[in-house]
Parts: C-alpha cells; sequence; structure tokens
C-alpha cells in the first residue's frame, strides 16, 4: 500500500495559559458567612440523605453497601463542585486584583483578602462543620455498646401484673429508662451518618459502636471534598483562558488563510468585445 501525504496535519495544542494573580488570605469577612452556607448545605444533605437511607434499608448487604456509597459519593460532589465555583471565583478576583495593581490603581486590602489562597477552602468548611463535630466527638467519648432491651410486655401477662408473686419478677418490663445526653447525642450523629449508619447495620452492636467513635472523621469527609474543590479554582480558570487562547488561535490561522487565499487568487481579465 502507498501512502499519502494528503492527511491533514493535526494542529499543535495550545499550551496552558496561566495568569499572575494576587493571593489572599486563609479567612477574610466572607468566612463566616461561607461556614454558615456550608452548614446549611451539609444539614440539608444530611437530611436528605437520612430520608433516602430509610428507604434503602435492603435485606441484601451488597446492594445496600452500593446504593449508601452512591448516596456518599453525590453528597461528596456536590460540595466538590459547589467548591470548585468559588475557588474559581476567587482566582477571578486576584487576576483582576492584579492588573489593578500592575496598571497602578488602588484598591482596598478587604478585596485582596477575599481572593484564592489555598487552605481558605478547608478553613471554611472546618468553620462550618465545627456545630456538627462538637456533637460527634462528644459521643464518640461517652460511646458504649448498646445492649438489647428487655422488650415489651406481652398483652396476656398484663393482668398478672398487679399480683405480688409475679409482679417482682416483670418489674423490668414496666421500667423505662429516661432519655439523656448521650442518646440525645446519638440521634443527632446517626442522622448525620446515616448513610454508612445503614451500611454498617443498627443490629451490629460492636460495628456501630466502632462507627460512633469515628463519627468525627467521618464528618470531616465532605469538609475535606469541600477543601480539595475549591484547590481546583487555579485549574479551571488555567483550562478557562487555555480555552480562549484556542479560539483566538483558530480565529487567526482562519483570518491568515483567508488573507492567503485572497492574494493567491488571480485577477480577473475584462471579456473581450466581439
Amino acid at each position: 500500500m502507498t501512502t499519502t501525504n494528503n492527511t491533514k496535519k493535526q494542529a499543535k495544542p495550545v499550551k496552558p495559559v496561566v495568569k499572575p494573580f494576587l493571593r489572599g488570605t486563609p479567612t477574610d469577612e466572607r468566612t463566616g458567612k461561607g461556614a454558615l452556607a456550608y452548614l446549611g448545605i451539609l444539614v440539608i444533605a444530611s437530611i436528605m440523605s437520612f430520608l433516602v437511607c430509610s428507604m434503602l434499608a435492603l435485606d441484601n448487604v451488597y446492594l445496600r453497601v452500593i446504593l449508601n456509597l452512591m448516596v456518599v459519593t453525590l453528597v461528596m460532589i456536590i460540595l466538590y463542585n459547589n467548591a470548585v465555583n468559588s475557588g474559581t471565583d476567587a482566582v477571578a478576583r486576584g487576576e483582576i486584583l492584579y492588573q489593578k495593581q500592575e496598571r497602578g490603581i488602588s484598591f482596598a486590602e478587604s478585596e485582596r483578602r477575599i481572593c484564592f489562597h489555598p487552605l481558605k477552602g478547608y478553613l471554611t468548611a472546618l468553620l462550618g462543620s465545627i456545630p456538627l463535630l462538637i456533637c460527634a466527638v462528644l459521643l464518640a467519648a461517652v460511646a458504649h455498646k448498646q445492649s438489647t432491651g428487655f422488650g415489651s410486655l406481652p398483652g396476656w401477662m398484663s393482668s398478672y401484673a398487679g399480683r405480688s408473686e409475679v409482679g417482682n419478677a416483670l418489674v423490668a418490663y414496666t421500667q423505662t429508662t429516661p432519655m439523656g445526653m448521650e442518646d440525645i447525642l446519638r440521634i443527632i450523629v446517626r442522622i448525620l451518618i446515616m448513610p454508612f449508619v445503614s451500611m454498617v447495620g443498627a443490629e451490629n452492636r460492636d460495628g456501630m459502636l466502632l462507627l460512633e467513635r469515628l463519627s468525627p472523621l467521618i464528618l470531616l469527609l465532605p469538609a475535606a471534598a469541600y477543601g480539595t474543590g475549591y484547590l481546583q479554582g487555579t485549574r479551571e480558570r488555567m483550562k478557562i483562558h487555555t480555552g480562549i487562547a484556542q479560539s483566538n488561535r483558530k480565529r487567526a490561522n482562519r483570518e491568515r488563510k483567508a488573507r492567503k487565499a485572497r492574494m493567491t487568487q488571480k485577477p480577473k481579465t475584462p471579456e473581450q468585445l466581439n
């Protein structure tokens, strides 16, 4: 087979375009508002996960684990994408301030502080997680293996409870333990980490004890996803600038080819008269 030279040459890839920007501080005037927004998203996501996972209480362990992992992944993706947008906006602000600085235009120090900083996403998420982490840390400190209760007294035995010789033996069934602080913390934390509770299974007492003791670390996973997403702001801005440069290059190539075509085109000669 003979090779032909009619194959089109592939265009050279455009080098990544990185524009300089001013770096902000780890915290700024918007950190508190951002932390509250993160806390709100996390609480709403936890409530939705609780409702969804309650419906995914399947007997098949493998299917239950897969579905709950999908719920956890979805929450992580939502927080990650939200942080990517915040990081991209912060880098864009830094680029604008850098251009102002190069032109000698003054700007307020508060404007510079809100620009991108690698630690800003992690600190914002950590501050927003503090109320939930306090509950998890307290539960982890006092958590113990849950014991099985006596259950409810059968209805047909209620008539024997009044007899002294039988009632003393049944008194344990009639006594109720008041809800304490540990129980309240357990309810809150289990709602927050419901996908993991569903994967382990409430009947697995050893597993639930380990899960409650690890709950502070589990609640830090969304913060890690948020902080990592914020770091992608520089990469997203680079992709935007690279795409603009590539579009400009293609447009310049089209214009150059059009000019070359006009220059090589032969001028038309006037038709001869008959």
